[in-house]
């Protein structure tokens, strides 16, 4: 069985997905596979840079991800440019991977942890979808603690992004992760006997 894991910036999402390793499922990062695909040598990192110009690659070959990231987030074509030339192959690794997991252990929960899954139309790839939520106040107070932004910062990150609320209602399971560490472990402690994992 598979499920995709999401949610917002700054509402938890890591601890979930580490929470539920302890318990035995396996994961696929989305993130770490989106750096895989941007090292020297692979064919995403030569369109992008081919696109973008050699300025976004630094001496050694390797991406300049601050400069990349200051082109594309000031700039939504750039970014819509960016996203077909990589999504693609993250998509198909994602898919690999999660299916070679699956059929390497048919009994153990596979998690995808990807940030932007309902917001790239990932949802029909998994069984169920998981959003790690809290209210918007407690998101943008975790947000400012933990990247040391200011308040407008923190509200510009938040604006980016699809709002929890609307993650929400397109979840299949939802984890409140709002209160005590103990609270988040006893609604996957739930979720987990649901399966019938445990």
């Amino acid at each position: 069985m598979n499920i995709g894991l999401t949610g917002g910036i700054a509402t938890g999402k890591s601890t979930v997905s580490s929470l539920l390793i302890k318990k035995g499922a396996l994961l696929v990062d989305a993130d770490t596979i989106a750096r895989e695909v941007m090292l020297p040598g692979q064919p995403v990192l030569a369109a992008v840079s081919e696109f973008f110009g050699q300025a976004i690659l630094q001496a050694d070959g390797t991406l300049d991800r601050k400069k990349l990231g200051n082109i594309v987030f000031n700039d939504k074509k750039a970014l819509q440019a960016l996203n077909e030339m990589s999504h693609p192959e993250i998509r198909k690794q994602i898919k690999e991977r999660m299916n070679e997991l699956e059929k390497l252990n048919p009994n153990v929960l596979v998690v995808v942890d990807i940030p932007l899954l309902i917001e790239s139309g990932y949802q029909s790839m998994f069984e169920q979808v998981m959003v790690v939520f809290v209210p918007r106040d407690i998101q943008k107070q975790r947000l400012i603690l933990r990247d040391s932004l200011t308040d407008e910062e923190a509200e510009a990150r938040l604006h980016a992004q699809m709002d929890i609320e609307e993650k929400k209602k397109q979840a299949d399971i939802t984890i409140d992760n709002s209160n005590s560490l103990e609270e988040t472990k006893q609604q996957l402690d739930r979720f987990w006997l649901k399966l019938g994992l445990l």
